[in-house]
């Protein structure tokens, strides 16, 4: 392949995200990419005729170090849904004319589910219309909720980081001596793989979390309150991870339950905030003890000085297998990781068909989550555990992390 190709972020950021990046880049330049193009802004950016020539923006060998360390989207993001081809051609002509001027070969978009259903909808149209563009998916989403692969880049670090600040939590909660009681609001709209980590935090120098509320089962309040009472009459500091979607029996979602204002981004997902809230003010105020809730938001995507090295190396991995697999002459297909040894620790890349992948989220199993449904079992932990190992050092300037900037 001679030609050149293009390369878009989509979706929420994660800290190794630009790894993935660099993995494209530097292996569609290895195997003779006359320009790697970059999208600004996802699918988006390049309906408004928004990219640039990546090797213009990373000049070096320092550049590509420095943009592996950097968190977020080099490129921009979106959350941009496609329509459905048999509803609006136009779009994709657009698209498709776009991508002739730039005389492109192969497409990849790094990103998750909705990313994927991307994917999906351009490689199907590239087969009605004859297009010999290859079209490529490279996996991205700390939620770790993408169907036919291991894991997913990007959740590995959110899990360390997660678990390492839990760690300090349930450590500075002990200084009192008196009842504290601490909620942590954890990401994870459907899948509770995120909330799940929290128990790595348990180890010799730490008890761990006390209780463990995932989306994937029913919340029942009753019961999480009479355990938070019997817990005050035992211990001075409880901590308690939730995941942001967790639903009561009914459907609704636990920040639901209070006044609250509702936002809904193009793919229908509603943002999802004060589940934690909620819980702290409802103990706190029945049961008369101090109480915190703590969000850790965004930063559990963006966390870059928190890399787990084995995330970082597997996210360049996998923008290097998709760049290979379209070189030779795969199209529709996503990027997969496959673990074929748990001692050592050892994942090799695969392809699937993106069909099987787009719209359809892989939870956490029902038979890793506890009878009583609050806490995760061994399995579950031993299975998040080889994700987290190892550092990667950010580039420290003047007392701070270095990060490579995309300046136009």
């Amino acid at each position: 392949m001679h030609g050149n190709v293009i390369v878009g972020q989509s979706g929420g950021p994660t800290s190794v995200i630009n790894s993935s990046l660099v993995g494209v880049y530097k292996t569609a330049r290895d195997r003779g990419a006359r320009t790697v193009y970059g999208m600004l802004h996802g699918v988006k950016g390049l309906l408004d005729k928004q990219y640039v020539d990546l090797s213009a923006h990373i000049r070096s060998d320092l550049d590509i170090d420095l943009l592996k360390r950097t968190p977020s989207s080099f490129l921009g993001s979106c959350r941009y849904k496609l329509p459905e081809i048999r509803e609006d051609r136009e779009t994709y002509e657009k698209i498709f004319r776009i991508l002739e001027e730039l005389d492109i070969e192969a497409f990849f978009y790094i990103g998750g589910n909705d990313s994927m259903d991307t994917i999906k909808k351009l490689s199907d149209y590239a087969i009605l219309v004859s297009s010999d563009i290859k079209f490529m998916g490279v996996p991205k989403t700390i939620d770790n909720d993408l169907a036919c692969t291991d894991h997913t880049p990007g959740y590995g670090s959110a899990a360390k980081y997660i678990a390492s600040v839990t760690k300090e939590i349930i450590r500075d909660g002990l200084v009192y001596d008196y009842p504290v009681i601490t909620i942590l609001e954890i990401m994870g709209r459907n899948a509770g793989w995120l909330t799940a980590a929290t128990a790595l935090s348990a180890g010799e120098d730490c008890e761990g979390v006390d209780m463990i509320f995932l989306p994937e089962v029913a919340f029942d309040i009753d019961a999480f309150m009479e355990k938070v009472k019997q817990l005050c009459q035992n211990k001075r500091s409880v901590v308690i991870a939730v995941s942001e979607g967790i639903k009561v029996a009914d459907g609704r979602y636990v920040f639901e339950l209070k006044d609250h204002v509702e936002f809904v981004d193009a793919f229908g997902h509603k943002q999802l905030q004060g589940a934690a809230k909620f819980l702290a003010d409802k103990v706190g105020a029945e049961l008369g003890v101090k109480t915190r809730a703590i969000e850790l938001s965004t930063l559990q995507r963006c966390a870059s000085h928190m890399t787990s090295r084995v995330d970082i190396t597997e996210a360049f991995q996998v923008g290097g297998a998709a760049v290979k697999a379209a070189f030779e002459g795969d199209t529709g297909k996503v990027v997969v990781l496959d673990r074929v040894s748990e001692d050592p620790y050892i994942c090799t890349t695969g392809t699937q068909d993106v069909h099987k992948i787009a719209n359809i989220e892989k939870k956490v199993p029902l038979e890793w989550i506890t009878r009583d449904n609050t806490y995760v079992s061994d399995d579950l932990i031993h299975y998040i555990r080889p994700l987290i190992q190892a550092e990667l050092s950010p580039v420290m300037v003047d007392g701070l992390p270095r990060h490579l900037r995309l300046t136009l």
